[in-house]
């Protein structure tokens, strides 16, 4: 058994270099500058349209019936409760530990083009999602692969829906768990075991309720948690308000430095500072990973624009604005970079606590990460049993049965993931999420002259000529 499980590791170790290497990196980037191209850059000519109509639209009250689907903004609160989880902390202090503050600029440009990447996955999703006899909406891109390429792309479909189902284990489950236990141990002095069935209890109302309650759970749990992560960042940057030209300057110069964080190869720091900017880039905002637009099908919009564009607001706040928060603490708390810094602290999140207190007055700081860890990780999870569930209703052409069993293993894997075990699936899972990336960037690139005729139908509006 020891053997099998040095075997499958070893495998795992070689597909994960690869799902999250230099090669995949380019591939992911090298999409979104594509579809920036194809689209006309929409994301920076019409960054003031899609904002007024994003969050601005938040401020107009609306009191349609969606029936069986969601809202569009419980379907992007939904969306952003799968993307913004533990990357936007652990992750991206690690990226800055091993890359240098360099990897924070690579981490913005992954995310100026995931803006446009994201917003044709939305798009496509909504144009090539199917309606069953309910009403329900469901799409992502196994149905847009399958609907927009053609019945003889199917297989692509249902390789894109197995690594998803999956996934859904690891990254949407046992990592966040983890971490929720860790932060409730830390809080509270809790049992993990306590933990995971309390969790278990939590995410089975949640889920058993189905993609309305999910949706009315995210709508409430997604603003609240992000407006307390960035108000705290904002406090944190006012203390240090001198600091921040001198930390974004070297934000900049560290993105092209030749020379390495602790040591090292002269100029091995380039390479490390963009691989590792771009990977928890696309990692915190899943651009061009395909499980974002699974939730965003389920929107009662029409209209494919409508709903796309809220895919270049989601990524904005991800990255631009939650991890350069994080950033920016780590920069400005003087903490060490490098081998000292992985020398030093247990973990990503416990260094980021670190960086939180040192500017904030006590112990504060480590609260606040410790409270955002628990309900990043927490709506992680609530996004990803969907996810999973619309991967395995794909499969076997939403059997119940299959559909139940689904959600009760979901559910105890909470109990898993809480007590620690399960760290192989893990990284297991975390190589299938990066795998999910290729059959959508297939489809994403062979269909780009689709989103293109959608961006240009959507924006020869008058109305929106203006904006």
């Amino acid at each position: 058994m020891d053997q099998l499980l040095e075997v499958v590791t070893s495998v795992n170790s070689v597909l994960n270099g690869f799902a999250w290497g230099p090669v995949m990196l380019l591939l992911l980037v090298g999409t979104g500058v594509l579809l920036t191209v194809r689209t006309g850059c929409i994301q920076a000519r019409r960054f003031g349209y899609i904002m007024r109509n994003t969050i601005g639209s938040l401020f107009r009250k609306s009191n349609k019936d969606h029936g069986s689907n969601l809202s569009p903004f419980q379907a992007v609160t939904t969306a952003l409760a799968g993307t913004v989880g533990t990357g936007n902390i652990a992750g991206v202090t690690g990226a800055i530990f091993v890359g240098g503050p360099g990897a924070v600029f690579w981490m913005w440009v992954s995310a100026f083009f995931g803006m446009c990447t994201k917003y044709s996955e939305i798009a496509l999703a909504i144009k090539f999602r199917t309606v069953d006899k309910n009403g329900v909406h469901k799409g992502g891109p196994m149905y847009y692969i399958e609907n927009g390429l053609g019945k003889n792309w199917k297989w692509l479909a249902c390789i894109f829906a197995l690594l998803g189902g999956l996934a859904s284990f690891g990254i949407g489950n046992i990592a966040q768990s983890s971490e929720i236990a860790g932060a409730m141990t830390s809080l509270f002095g809790l049992d993990p075991l306590i933990t995971g069935v309390g969790l278990a209890v939590i995410v089975a109302i949640v889920v058993l309720g189905g993609v309305k309650r999910i949706g009315q759970v995210t709508s409430l749990m997604v603003p609240f948690m992000a407006i307390f992560y960035i108000l705290a960042g904002v406090v944190l940057i006012c203390m240090r308000i001198t600091e921040v030209p001198s930390a974004l300057a070297l934000i900049v110069t560290s993105a092209f430095s030749f020379e390495s964080v602790g040591g090292g190869i002269f100029g091995y720091a380039i390479m490390q500072a963009m691989r590792q900017g771009v990977a928890r880039g696309v990692f915190s905002n899943e651009a061009g990973l395909g499980s974002a637009p699974i939730a965003h099908a389920a929107s009662s919009t029409k209209e494919p624009g409508d709903q796309a564009i809220w895919g270049v607001f989601e990524v904005f706040i991800d990255t631009i604005i939650i991890c350069t928060i994080t950033s920016m603490a780590v920069i400005l708390s003087g903490l060490p970079l490098g081998q000292e810094a992985l020398d030093t602290y247990t973990s990503n999140g416990a260094a980021a606590a670190a960086a939180f207190n040192t500017i904030l007055p006590g112990t504060v700081g480590g609260m606040v990460i410790q409270i955002s860890l628990l309900f990043f990780a927490l709506s992680t999870i609530i996004s990803w049993s969907y996810y999973g569930e619309r991967c395995w209703g794909y499969l076997t052409r939403d059997n119940r049965a299959v559909n139940f069993i689904y959600k009760v293993v979901f559910v105890l894997v909470c109990i898993v993931g809480a007590t620690g075990s399960g760290s192989l699936m893990w990284d297991i899972s975390d190589t299938l999420n990066g795998l999910m990336a290729i059959p959508n960037l297939i489809a994403l690139l062979l269909l780009s002259g689709t989103v293109a005729k959608i961006t240009r139908n959507y924006f020869s509006d008058p109305r929106r000529l203006r904006s």
